[in-house]
C-alpha cells in the first residue's frame, strides 16, 4: 500500500465527505436540481437515475473515508464516477437547464471545468498520482 501524505489524507477525507453530502442531497433537498442534469438519452427515469447516483455517491464517499487500505481502488472508482456523470453536466449546458444557481450559459460552461478537477482530486487523495519512490520509515 502506498503511504499517504497528510495533505493526501485530508484531500481523500474531504472528498469523501463532499461525496456523502452530495449523495444525501440527491435523495433529499436537491433532487429536482439533479434531475435537470440527467441527459434525455439515459434509459432510466430521471428521478430513479438521481436516486441511484445519490446512493453511489454516498457509498463512494463513505468508502473514501473508511476504507483507507483500499484508497487506491476507491479513489479510482470515484474518478471514474466523475467521468461517467460528466455527460450530465454537458447536457445541462447544451440544453440550457438551470439548476444549482447555474442559470446562464456562461455559468454552466464554467461549471464544466470543475469535473476534471474532481477527477484529479480523487486520484491525488487516493495516492494514484504518487510517483514511484521509496518512503523512509
Amino acid at each position: 500500500m502506498k503511504r499517504s501524505s497528510l495533505p493526501q489524507n485530508i484531500a481523500r477525507i474531504a472528498l469523501g465527505s463532499f461525496l456523502a453530502f452530495a449523495g444525501t442531497s440527491h435523495l433529499t433537498f436537491a433532487r429536482k436540481d439533479f434531475q435537470a442534469q440527467v441527459p434525455d438519452w439515459v434509459p432510466l427515469d430521471k428521478d430513479l437515475t438521481v436516486l441511484l447516483s445519490g446512493g453511489a455517491e454516498i457509498s463512494l464517499g463513505l468508502a473514501l473515508i473508511l476504507l483507507e487500505k483500499q484508497k487506491k481502488l476507491t479513489g479510482t472508482l470515484a474518478a471514474l464516477f466523475f467521468i461517467l456523470v460528466f455527460p450530465g453536466n454537458i447536457s445541462q449546458y447544451t440544453h440550457h437547464r438551470s439548476a444549482f444557481g447555474l442559470d446562464t450559459d456562461k455559468k454552466r460552461f464554467t461549471h464544466l471545468f470543475f469535473q476534471p478537477a474532481l477527477v484529479a482530486w480523487a486520484l491525488y487523495g487516493s495516492t494514484v498520482l504518487n510517483k514511484h519512490r521509496k518512503i523512509k520509515k
